[in-house]
């Protein structure tokens, strides 16, 4: 649930953390009701644009990065030769930017159910669809969970599951049938990698059932990466990878000789991201 009073700051609500989360706005930008949810974009006073859906905070233009980075960018320096990229969700395009910064990217297909959500993000967060028109880029806007059931075997290298919470059109994607249509679709080496919600909050809910469902679909190899993200409940996010083969080994020195910038992953960020806190250990 969400609030917006007469002093103008936005407030999510989250009842299982017993906590919320506002920003201070100048008021809102942008309000529609498409076929599959409610969007709304705000312009706050500190945190650049603001975008919601069904009242639950997707994106803020300042601190975005921190997720886009860490969605692509441990999984694609984590696979020997990534190549051929699905993204579920993602409309905001700004999962899509990160992944094409690596040049051994051939092709980059994303799956979006509700095309609204990428062109609203091209006219608010224009600089996360600066890679839009790359010629590896292909959108479809439709069922992501359909087109993985459908995808030939052995087609894809990465699929990134870029998805809002597991309610609503996204529910379906943190389901064992879905985990066996990816594992089908990926190559001898595919990942998976999804967002899976808060370490704090959520570990018990969401993380160590999405681990149990990826591993009954065949996956031998699972691992959660956290990592800040100031916009979401608790502060602090997460990134699963599920493998064929181990992912708890990465390209170091590929990561570390990068030929773009970032501003948040590092060769020692995903390093460290790779050991568990204790208490996912018990």
């Amino acid at each position: 649930m969400n609030t917006l009073d007469e002093t103008q700051w936005f407030t999510e609500v989250c009842e299982e953390g017993g906590s919320a989360i506002s920003f201070r706005i100048h008021g809102r930008l942008h309000e529609e009701q498409t076929p599959y949810q409610r969007i709304e974009i705000y312009d706050t006073t500190d945190f650049g644009k603001l975008m919601v859906i069904d009242g639950f905070v997707m994106l803020t233009s300042r601190d975005n990065f921190l997720y886009h980075e860490m969605m692509s960018h441990p999984a694609l320096f984590t696979h020997p030769d990534p190549k051929r990229v699905v993204i579920i969700g993602g409309g905001d395009c700004g999962t899509l930017r990160e992944v094409l910064r690596h040049d051994g990217v051939q092709h980059v297909l994303q799956v979006e159910i509700d095309e609204r959500v990428t062109r609203l993000a091209e006219r608010y967060f224009p600089e996360l669809c600066e890679a839009n028109d790359d010629p590896r880029v292909e959108f479809l806007f439709g069922d992501g969970i359909r087109w993985m059931k459908e995808a030939a075997p052995g087609s894809v290298d990465l699929v990134i599951v870029d998805s809002t919470d597991p309610i609503g059109p996204a529910e379906g994607l943190f389901t064992e049938p879905f985990y066996r249509s990816c594992h089908r679709a990926l190559g001898e080496h595919g990942l998976l990698v999804q967002q899976s919600e808060s370490p704090l909050l959520h570990f018990d809910s969401i993380i160590q059932p999405m681990h149990a469902a990826m591993r009954a679909a065949g996956f031998g190899h699972t691992h959660t990466l956290p990592f800040p993200q100031p916009c979401y409940p608790s502060g602090w996010w997460s990134a699963t990878l599920a493998g064929k083969q181990p992912v708890d080994r990465f390209r170091e020195q590929d990561a570390r000789q990068r030929n773009f910038d970032t501003r948040y992953y590092t060769e020692g960020v995903h390093r460290g991201a790779l050991e568990p806190p204790a208490f996912f250990l018990r």
